[in-house]
């Protein structure tokens, strides 16, 4: 059987969704990590870097972690609940500082960011 949400679940849940992603937002930025929020269709996505986007239901927060699976080759993605932004943060901090390696700006890009 299947649980149908009632309509005062499905109306917070862009709201919990908003909340959750400013929450992250706020704990990326103590860290010196730069982010954007963008909210529409019940989910929150949090912008932070080429190739690393963070969204959430209000709920989980999830991204993908770069990696491949070996058998499908489907994307892997790495969920935290929406309870622990912080530890959440830090571990969207490290994925950035990953890909920051793999992918370094140009030089007029790079002049921008500073």
């Amino acid at each position: 059987m299947v649980a149908i949400p009632s309509e005062t679940a499905r109306s917070d849940a862009p709201r919990a969704a908003c909340a959750a992603a400013e929450r992250l937002r706020t704990e990326l930025a103590a860290l010196g990590v730069r982010a954007d929020v963008h909210v529409g269709y019940g989910v929150a996505l949090v912008s932070v870097w080429r190739e690393l986007l963070v969204w959430t239901d209000g709920t989980v927060y999830r991204w993908w972690t770069g990696h491949l699976s070996p058998k499908t080759r489907r994307r892997l993605y790495t969920a935290y609940g929406v309870d622990n932004p912080a530890t959440a943060a830090r571990c969207v901090a490290h994925r950035r500082e990953e890909l920051q390696r793999a992918h370094t700006p140009s030089e007029s890009i790079a002049g921008q960011m500073s």
